[in-house]
């Protein structure tokens, strides 16, 4: 049996990635000699929502099951529809009739998107990564509103990375089994 790699596409954004990507790449380092400079890894949703599974797979069926297995960067979302509008509000607990929660509502509208996972090249529009926000408040210059929005949508990113958990004061680590971790009396 062959290992599966999958090449995936260096492109601007998700709709030139299925029509006409620079090159294909599965690392990294491929995709940034493919694209001349950095490149991020990212999954986008690409071309119009379906109302059910079923006409997705329709529309995408040919890029939903390839016959090549290099070819396996596509796949089929559910995600919520624009207009259903907000998340709902949260609950209270109820506590009646031996129950916590109330029952829930009606479930919101959802509708089916093809995402493309592809190696994303920076654009003027939609730079790599904002900087973090720790960093970017202790600066001595004014930010844009362009670049308070880019670090409020980006995701929290440590400062470094998490140091390995101890163990506990009544703990032990075992000589002939460091591996392991024993409570001590």
């Amino acid at each position: 049996m062959a290992a599966m790699t999958i090449l995936y596409p260096v492109a601007t954004n998700a709709e030139q990635a299925l029509s006409r990507p620079l090159g294909r790449a599965a690392r990294e380092s491929e995709a940034r000699r493919r694209a001349g400079g950095a490149v991020a890894f990212t999954t986008d949703p690409a071309g119009p929502a379906f109302p059910t599974r079923e006409a997705a797979i329709e529309a995408y069926g040919e890029r939903l099951e390839p016959a090549e297995p290099a070819d396996r960067f596509c796949q089929l979302t559910q995600q919520v529809a624009a207009e259903a509008g907000r998340a709902p509000a949260p609950v209270e607990p109820a506590f009646e009739d031996g129950r916590r929660w109330p029952a829930p509502g009606p479930a919101p509208r959802t509708v089916w998107r093809l995402t493309v996972s592809y190696w994303r090249i920076p654009t003027a529009e939609r730079p790599l990564d904002p900087p973090q926000a720790r960093q970017a408040r202790r600066g001595k210059q004014a930010l844009e509103p362009q670049t308070l929005q880019a670090i409020a949508r980006a995701p929290l990113r440590p400062v470094k990375p998490q140091q390995p958990l101890d163990i506990g004061l009544f703990e032990v680590r075992p000589p002939e089994a460091p591996h392991i971790v024993m409570p001590d009396e």
